[in-house]
């Protein structure tokens, strides 16, 4: 009977250590649960400030790499104080944009804001933005005694010209920008005395002095080639410059089919929508263009005069401009009254933009003086000008020519190999993020 009792007591004794076992590991259990569920939250808001941040980074290095894309640098990395000049502008806009990011929940200062140049190769200047916030305050980790900790992140972007990179890196790759107009012009230099705009076979620029030109007579305004609108009589006439013929919209040039701007008066045809919209196919450095060689009558001059004028929110001569004070350049664009942005509100007319619609490329072709232009031709380069309102003021009115600058010039020649790099825009100098992939 003994024997049974002390069974029973000794029994008792381990669930009741059991039971004690099991409540400490509960209470154990449930401590680092909470613990790693708060830590969790912490860990949360790390990582939305790190995601806040890289958006920040990639957002600042994109606009500064605009901004040397448009600045004309590229298309004459040899003059230093361009290059100076477009990092000083660069480096304010990569500021700006970068700052007007929230990162754990203010603002960046601009003291959190770090940007670096790479213009090892100044045709193909590379900007790298550190958005860094050293001051994020924590929550539940306070009980390791950490109270802030630092979050940050880095892009990179690139402007990318082909003009000098087989002498930079020894090969071309090609570009093939998109909302390409459809005017194929012929490699010949505008200037006075000028003779080509690109080495042919290269694509180098064989006069850098063509940035900022600006055509300032009839003679050097952009124009029809073809005569009265025909391009349909063999030959086509010999190649002058800024005379351009016509791209075929039925191959090379297919009008875009939406995001079509409101014009006044509304377009019609379908070149009128390849001028005043965007062509989402490619044109690609080193690949043929097709001109068109129908017969589309003189009708074709007030064409071009409208979808300009549409194109650039010129109806009223109200449309951007080029910053006086910055030609030479690096260039800077003036906002005009009737841009729709100002339209709306959300500019002042007279305030600097970087991108206009005024800007727009162009293709370039392998031509010949004296010998016309046989369908198709081979581009070889593409220049990017700043229009100027064709103007419902001259006189006479809606002839179709347009008043140009140049604001940069992009040669592959006929050497160029590999994929094409895709352009953004209305630029031949491509902008893309390099890192983080």
């Amino acid at each position: 009977m003994r024997c049974h009792r002390t069974e029973l007591r000794t029994e008792s004794h381990r669930n009741h250590e059991d039971g004690v076992i099991i409540t400490l590991v509960a209470v154990f259990l449930l401590f680092v649960i909470g613990a790693m569920a708060a830590l969790s939250i912490d860990v949360v808001t790390f990582y939305t400030a790190r995601s806040e941040a890289q958006l920040a980074a990639d957002a600042g290095a994109l606009a500064a790499a605009r901004v040397l894309a448009n600045s004309g640098m590229t298309s004459n990395p040899a003059n230093a104080n361009l290059v100076l000049n477009a990092e000083a502008l660069a480096l304010n806009i990569a500021t700006q944009v970068a700052t007007g990011n929230n990162v754990g929940g203010r603002l960046l200062k601009t003291s959190e804001v770090t940007v670096n140049f790479n213009v090892t190769t100044p045709t193909n200047p590379r900007v790298t933005v550190l958005a860094q916030r050293t001051d994020i305050p924590t929550f539940f980790a306070r009980i390791w005694g950490s109270t802030q900790v630092t979050v940050g992140a880095s892009a990179t972007a690139e402007a990318y010209n082909p003009s000098y990179s087989n002498l930079e890196i020894g090969t071309t790759i090609p570009v093939a920008p998109m909302c390409v107009k459809p005017w194929l012009l012929p490699n010949m230099d505008p200037s006075p005395g000028g003779t080509t705009i690109f080495d042919p076979t290269s694509g180098t620029p064989t006069n850098v002095g063509l940035l900022g030109f600006q055509s300032t007579s009839a003679a050097t305004r952009l124009r029809d080639a073809c005569a009265a609108g025909n391009c349909s009589v063999a030959p086509l006439p010999a190649p002058l410059p800024w005379k351009y013929y016509p791209g075929d919209p039925a191959t090379t040039f297919p009008a875009p089919t939406q995001a079509l701007p409101t014009c006044n008066p509304t377009l019609t045809t379908p070149y009128e929508e390849s001028v005043a919209g965007c062509i989402q196919t490619p044109i690609a450095c080193n690949g043929t263009a097709n001109i068109d060689t129908s017969n589309y009558g003189a009708a074709r001059n007030t064409e071009t005069a409208d979808a300009v004028n549409c194109l650039t929110h010129s109806t009223a001569n109200q449309g951007d401009s080029v910053d006086p004070a910055f030609i030479p350049p690096p260039f800077e664009f003036l906002s005009g009254a009737d841009n729709p942005v100002v339209q709306a509100g959300a500019l002042a007319a007279g305030t600097d933009v970087m991108v206009s619609d005024s800007l727009v490329t162009v293709p370039v072709f392998n031509s010949t003086p004296g010998n016309p232009p046989i369908s198709p031709v081979t581009i070889i380069g593409f220049v990017q000008l700043f229009l100027n309102p064709d103007g419902i003021s001259n006189s006479p009115p809606n002839m179709g020519h347009v008043n140009t600058m140049i604001i940069n010039i992009a040669g592959c020649g006929t050497g160029a190999a590999g994929q094409p790099i895709l352009g953004n825009g209305a630029s031949p100098v491509t902008v893309r993020l390099i890192s983080p992939p």
